[in-house]
């Protein structure tokens, strides 16, 4: 590779800046918005690939075939200020500047709140910009300061913060993984936050789909000042850089970046089983409706269930939208009986024929699979214990064919949704050629934007099929954009403590990077299956995520259960139901993600960054900015030490109540029936039935109080509507408006209602928590009414 030095301006055409760097490349700097600039270095003055997938400002859509790189539809386009001379341009909008020196590198500085400049990164002074002399690979170097802490990446093992180690993006199956050291793992997300010096929160995003690497402080040169890297295989060097100034703000702005998340139905939000032995078993039908009788005996709340892809098999292979009509023989009977249960399915799909599928010959002969670099051939790859050929989502005649069969095969049987599987497209023939709507690409440039095309592919079907539902789709693999179609989930962990502990932070790492509809496999996918005490424990951190599945292929061929256990199942029981009672809080966060772009978890730190002690690595979360989630991932552990940031506020205990101030470490009781949950004091909880069967009986029919102890303001929204149509959008749903206010004389709230869907006859409870527990007694009016009691119930049409 070769350092880029030299540089001079060229142009400056509306919100773009043109540098000629070395007398043959060119360097572009993008004006976007106040807070955001791309820069843009194109090898030998071309792009190495002149479409993105990924950008997807707010209000904009991207086309099948792809949008312009050299786009800025979607972006306002500030006015800026400009300054050129030999050795320095200094590029300066309201909030951020930017100064490109001799030789190539850029220094970034921002306003801080008094409206100073204040320096928040460097490119690394010696060789920031390097390009493949006889290849496409190339290289960005970043300034590492020590006080710099780095987040982001995406789902990636051990700890949230990444400082000091080395990761790679490029999606692998990577089954039984270790959550606290495997990488790389299912998903592309080439997105890195960082919390400055300064105190200035910054993101930078590169849009290049192939193989990467980040190095965050592991790697050290003696010619060079301490250095973060950014290495790619091949594309374009191509990335956005996006001011916060909090981590939170940096978050949200991704989103806005690559697209709004996906406002699917409410039953998402319930308990999904699923299990890959069920499907696997000669009698596969008979043990499936088994699950039916199981949840009903065991009163288990349940709102889907996800079919394994044992249901296509021919002998022990698997092959994509074939029935097997052996184990399964009456799969439209099948799957009326789930759904008169009130239990929606989900049908495990891959993008992978094997080459004795029924239908490869057609396909292959229509060339709707991925093309060999080197033969006129499909591409083969090892697939499922097998050779099988990918199918080339980049082509509109594959796209019909993938629509045609997820409605004859599934829709129309009554398996309403689709989990896109195995989709990390593992072709390792960079060269293989995709058909690129007609423009062909290399694989190597675009691997994992087949996983995002085959999901669209399956989304489109789904809203053909049924226009009037909002559609539910999963899938293993991504990349940037995926939250705009799915919910996803962290892949096939395995099942062990420390699997349990590091999920969570894989969790937070997705979230923090604009993927907030997530998951794990509760019990751990792979391995042993889990002794009953690591069981519940899974169980109770699972029900505190937006998607919580149960889901198992235990290499000693047992099946992980709700009612696995008996003597815990009350335990686990107990846990679903705690996640019934908090789904309107749940439903309402999923709304907040699509509507404003809100992560629905979040590390501590993300909502108290002026806190310094929550960026100490821990186990806890936020769920939504009001819950703190504290839950026990150590063997043996019967009580669990909390840091309860300082929110200015305070904090309860959900269950019991009691108050604790913030800004300290307590320990509290957790024995193996409990998890500690903690509500912000100054906030209201909407609850509903926690003995509700499923999310369709789970309306608001609480609102929990947790009352300042002193003076401030909280205002609070809770959503609902039908939870499955669009109509929400033309105003149909009911969304409670709420304000608590304490002073000196007690609190006061005021809830207003609005949207066209009418309550009925449904009747409201309004409940003060902590009175009776450390000498509390808080008197407590509504819309200007003293309530003479604790807790009185009221018709939610008074409202």
């Amino acid at each position: 590779m070769k350092a880029l030095k030299h540089w001079s301006h060229l142009s400056t055409d509306g919100n773009r800046v043109d540098l000629e760097v070395d007398g043959r490349h060119l360097f572009s700097i993008f004006v976007l918005e106040d807070d955001v600039v791309r820069v843009l270095l194109q090898n030998n003055k071309e792009l190495r690939q002149g479409r993105t997938w990924s950008i997807q400002p707010h209000g904009t859509t991207v086309p099948w075939e792809g949008r312009s790189r050299l786009s800025t539809d979607g972006f306002s386009l500030p006015q800026f200020k400009q300054e050129v001379s030999d050795d320095k341009l200094v590029i300066e909008t309201a909030k951020l500047r930017v100064t490109v020196v001799t030789p190539l590198a850029l220094i970034w500085d921002a306003k801080d709140e008094n409206g100073e400049w204040i320096n928040i990164a460097a490119d690394r002074p010696t060789h920031a910009y390097m390009l493949g002399l006889r290849d496409n690979k190339n290289s960005h170097f970043l300034r590492r300061y020590k006080s710099d802490r780095y987040y982001g990446l995406g789902e990636k093992a051990g700890n949230l913060q990444r400082n000091g180690r080395r990761y790679e993006m490029r999606n692998l199956d990577a089954m039984g993984y270790d959550a606290e050291t495997t990488d790389p793992l299912y998903k592309h997300l080439p997105f890195t936050i960082t919390k400055s010096e300064s105190g200035i929160a910054y993101g930078v995003f590169y849009d290049n789909l192939a193989t990467c690497w980040f190095d965050l402080g592991n790697e050290l040169d003696n010619y060079h000042v301490a250095y973060r890297a950014y290495r790619c295989e091949d594309g374009d060097l191509d990335y956005y850089f996006t001011l916060g100034p909090t981590i939170k703000e940096v978050t949200k702005a991704q989103v806005r970046l690559t697209g709004k998340t996906a406002f699917p139905p409410k039953w998402s939000l319930g308990y999904s089983g699923s299990t890959m032995s069920y499907t696997d078993a000669p009698n596969a039908q008979e043990q499936l409706e088994g699950f039916i009788d199981l949840v009903e005996e065991h009163a288990i709340p349940c709102d889907s269930f996800q079919l394994s892809s044992g249901y296509t098999s021919i002998g022990n292979l698997r092959y994509v939208f074939n029935w097997n009509y052996d184990k399964i023989p009456d799969p439209k009977g099948m799957t009326d009986k789930f759904l008169k249960a009130g239990i929606n399915l989900a049908a495990n799909i891959k993008p992978c024929l094997l080459t004795s599928h029924p239908a490869y010959g057609d396909l292959a002969k229509r060339g709707l699979f991925i093309k060999d670099s080197e033969a006129d051939q499909p591409e083969i790859s090892l697939y499922w214990d097998s050779d099988g050929s990918h199918l080339d989502f980049t082509k509109q005649e594959t796209i019909d064919w993938w629509k045609q069969n997820v409605t004859d095969q599934l829709l129309a049987r009554g398996i309403g949704s689709t989990w896109n599987d195995n989709n990390e497209y593992e072709i390792w023939d960079f060269k293989a050629q995709c058909d690129g709507f007609g423009e062909p690409i290399d694989v190597g440039l675009i691997r994992p934007l087949f996983s995002l095309l085959m999901m669209r592919a399956s989304e489109e079907a789904q809203l053909e099929f049924a226009p009037a539902e909002r559609p539910y789709l999963i899938s293993r693999s991504g990349c940037p954009g995926l939250q705009r179609h799915v919910q996803t989930w962290t892949g096939d962990n395995r099942t062990a403590w420390n699997n349990l502990k590091y999920n969570v932070k894989m969790g937070l790492g997705l979230s923090m990077s604009g993927i907030y509809n997530i998951g794990h496999d509760v019990g751990g996918f792979s391995g042993d299956r889990p002794d009953p005490e690591l069981f519940v424990r899974w169980v109770q951190n699972g029900v505190m995520h937006p998607r919580f599945t149960i889901h198992s292929w235990n290499d000693d061929h047992t099946v992980n259960e709700a009612w696995m256990y008996p003597e815990v199942t009350p335990m686990i029981r107990a846990a679903m139901q705690v996640r019934q009672q908090l789904l309107p809080y749940f439903y309402t966060l999923l709304w907040r993600a699509h509507v404003n772009d809100e992560p629905m978890i979040r590390p501590t730190l993300m909502d108290h960054e002026d806190d310094t002690n929550t960026f100490a690595e821990n186990d806890d979360f936020m769920l939504g900015d009001d819950i703190l989630v504290a839950s026990v991932v150590e063997k043996g552990a019967r009580t669990r030490e909390v840091y309860l940031p300082n929110n200015g506020t305070g904090w309860y205990e959900f269950d019991t109540g009691i108050y604790h101030a913030g800004g300290q470490t307590i320990t509290v009781d957790a024995p193996l029936e409990r998890l500690p949950l903690f509500v912000r004091a100054g906030t209201v909880i909407p609850l509903a039935n926690a003995f509700a069967k499923n999310t369709t009986e789970c309306h608001v029919e609480e609102l929990a109080v947790f009352p300042f102890q002193g003076t401030g303001t909280r205002t609070t929204t809770v959503f609902e509507d039908d939870g499955i149509s669009h109509q929400w959008e033309q105003g149909e749903h009911s969304t409670l408006e709420i304000q608590l206010t304490g002073k000196s004389s007690g609190n006061e709230l005021v809830v207003k209602r609005s949207g066209t869907l009418e309550p009925g006859e449904r009747q409201i409870t309004v409940s003060v928590a902590g009175l009776g527990t450390n000498g509390l007694d808080i008197p407590l009016s509504m819309n200007g009414e003293t309530l003479p009691s604790a807790s009185m119930t009221f018709a939610l049409s008074e409202f």
